[in-house]
């Protein structure tokens, strides 16, 4: 069965939250309060999923936000203020290694449909928009189960991944300029919360 990838983006698309909790408060305390046991455990219910234990800890113990974006309660529910990115239906599916993608990646690229193919221009804007539609779909799945906690400026972002094997490491979204996502790295090991919380010195490693 052909899948109707236009559809499938604008049905996947609607986990991005573009409501009040996309936007910063009013006020913005620089370091909120934290929150209680009670508000994480219905935040990780709304979610469906169960915060990495370094992360978690700074939610009950240190603040709500602060270096990263706030997680707070408003009448639409749980979500982070100030972050129109994070894909929350997508929030409880394993995060993807980048090299589990390549592949599907390199095909894709070499589907993109060529104007000389089509010797009418109707069937390729309608081929090119379909391809275009898989394509922006890969985009949305790329960064599953992460949350893109600090926005860096320019495009760029700092992911958190909360679900799957990759559970609680740092990562990069350099997709604004290399279309990469590449994992943080101290001394040689995957970067977790309090180490990049911390401003330990770091590293991006490539694929």
């Amino acid at each position: 069965m052909t899948t109707d990838w236009m559809a499938e983006l604008e049905r996947i698309a609607r986990g991005r939250r573009f409501d009040e909790r996309s936007c910063p408060p009013v006020r913005q305390d620089a370091f909120p309060p934290p929150l209680s046991e009670a508000e994480i455990c219905e935040a990780e219910a709304e979610f469906g999923i169960a915060f990495p234990e370094q992360y978690r800890e700074h939610l009950l113990r240190k603040s709500a936000g602060g270096a990263v974006n706030r997680l707070g309660r408003s009448a639409a529910g749980w979500g982070w203020h100030g972050d129109s990115s994070t894909n929350y239906d997508l929030l409880a599916t394993d995060f993807p290694h980048p090299d589990s993608l390549r592949a599907y990646e390199d095909e894709l690229d070499a589907r993109e449909p060529l104007r000389q193919n089509f010797p009418d221009h109707n069937a390729f804007q309608a081929a090119w928009e379909q391809w275009d539609a898989e394509y922006g779909v890969f985009q949305e799945r790329r960064t599953s189960g992460a949350v893109f906690i600090q926005d860096n400026g320019c495009g760029f972002s700092t992911l958190l991944v909360v679900t799957g094997p990759h559970r609680g490491s740092l990562w990069f979204d350099g997709r604004a300029t290399c279309d990469r996502i590449l994992p943080l790295s101290l001394c040689g090991r995957p970067v977790l919360f309090m180490d990049w919380l911390g401003g330990s010195s770091m590293s991006l490693v490539g694929w």
